[in-house]
């Protein structure tokens, strides 16, 4: 399987942490579009059919780690 870039890496810990396309875009400095073509390469590359098929393949495969994933305050609590 082809590895994602840096940049695809770090939008896909963004989704992975709830962010929409739309705050992805701003938090880059980005247009939604592109945040949009982004996904669509990293769904191909990882053979993905959605956002959170991505997140665990990427999970899985080594892409992310669950360090780069935030829980909420209140998950964090009953998770422990």
């Amino acid at each position: 399987m082809k590895s994602l870039t840096a940049r695809r890496r770090h939008i896909l810990a963004l989704v992975a942490n709830g962010h929409t396309n739309a705050q992805i875009g701003r938090l880059l400095g980005i247009h939604e579009r592109t945040v949009n073509r982004h996904l669509a390469e990293i769904f191909h590359t990882l053979g993905a059919r959605d956002r959170a098929h991505a997140v665990a393949i990427a999970l899985v495969v080594g892409e992310l780690g669950t360090h780069q994933i935030h829980l909420p305050n209140e998950q964090k609590e009953t998770a422990a």
